[in-house]
């Protein structure tokens, strides 16, 4: 079973995240869920981003990271949309990484260095998502997994950014049946 390091969206540590993780726990893994927000939740993208503005991008990625001090080397690194930023930068920099699950983003890898080798990674996304697709992370994504045979990229239809959070209004019940499904695939082959 693996270890899982799973941080969550700009809406902060949800009940839907909570949920997700535990998907994965019913599966036998080890997931941590830190809370990069102190607590605090927001009821829309937009609060969170004022938020995230507040608080500080840059700031809140290095909460992300440092949720790893501690934990072993050898993890599953996740996140939800502004946690892939945090989650990717440690898969990349941290040694030991064993895996990638991005849902609902994805960053150029050259923004936190040179990417690590055969790293098994999914990249999920809804396939008109307006924050994956016109804020160009799709466009990242695809050269990136065309050029990495250890990576996939698994688009949904529908245009819901943060799906997969049963707590949220763009929850898709179905889309994220399959996105555990996927997501425990890749674990299981780790």
């Amino acid at each position: 079973m693996s270890e899982i390091l799973l941080l969550h969206h700009i809406q902060g540590l949800t009940p839907g995240v909570h949920e997700f993780a535990d998907r994965l726990r019913a599966a036998g893994h080890t997931v941590h869920t830190p809370d990069l927000f102190d607590g605090r939740t927001f009821d829309s993208i937009p609060a969170g981003q004022a938020h995230l503005e507040e608080v500080g991008f840059d700031a809140v990625r290095a909460r992300g990271v440092r949720s790893a001090d501690g934990l072993p080397a050898e993890l599953v690194y996740a996140g939800f949309s502004l946690g892939v930023m945090a989650a990717q930068s440690l898969l990349q920099n941290r040694p030991g990484a064993l895996g990638g699950l991005f849902y609902h983003g994805f960053a150029d890898p050259s923004w936190f260095g040179t990417w690590p080798g055969p790293v098994p990674v999914q990249i999920h996304a809804m396939d008109a998502d307006p924050f994956f697709v016109d804020e160009g992370d799709i466009d990242v994504a695809r050269p990136f997994v065309a050029g990495h045979p250890e990576a996939e990229l698994f688009l949904y239809p529908g245009s819901g950014h943060l799906f997969t959070d049963s707590s949220l209004q763009d929850y898709d019940a179905a889309a994220t049946d399959l996105v555990v499904e996927r997501s425990l695939a890749l674990l299981a082959a780790l």
